[in-house]
């Protein structure tokens, strides 16, 4: 398979299943402190909140945080500079409550 990048945009994407006993607050806390923070790094211009939809959801919600960096240098200053931070504050404020995956992503169209 042969892609042809049109664009450098990146897209950094967090999928993160939280359990239900916090998900309201989880929520509040990622849309008012958390991806403000991120963005505040300057690596990123902007982010979406996505909620995954046919998954089971009895141990609570998963969600899809995109974020948008206009070049891969920028998510590699976010990774080397600030994601270790980022993951800390995460961990410390809400535990095991919480399974992150990431992947990266370039916008081709």
């Amino acid at each position: 398979m042969v892609t042809i990048y049109l664009q450098n945009m990146i897209i950094y994407n967090v999928t993160i299943k939280v359990d239900i006993s916090i998900a309201h607050e989880w929520l509040a806390w990622l849309r008012d402190e958390h991806i403000p923070d991120i963005i505040g790094t300057g690596c990123f211009t902007d982010a979406r909140i996505l909620q995954l939809m046919e998954v089971d959801e009895s141990d609570g919600p998963t969600f899809a945080i995109q974020y948008q960096a206009d070049s891969k240098a920028l998510y590699n200053r976010y990774i080397k500079e600030y994601a270790a931070e980022m993951r800390k504050r995460a961990t410390e404020k809400w535990g095991d409550k919480f399974v992150a995956s990431r992947s990266v992503m370039q916008v081709v169209h």
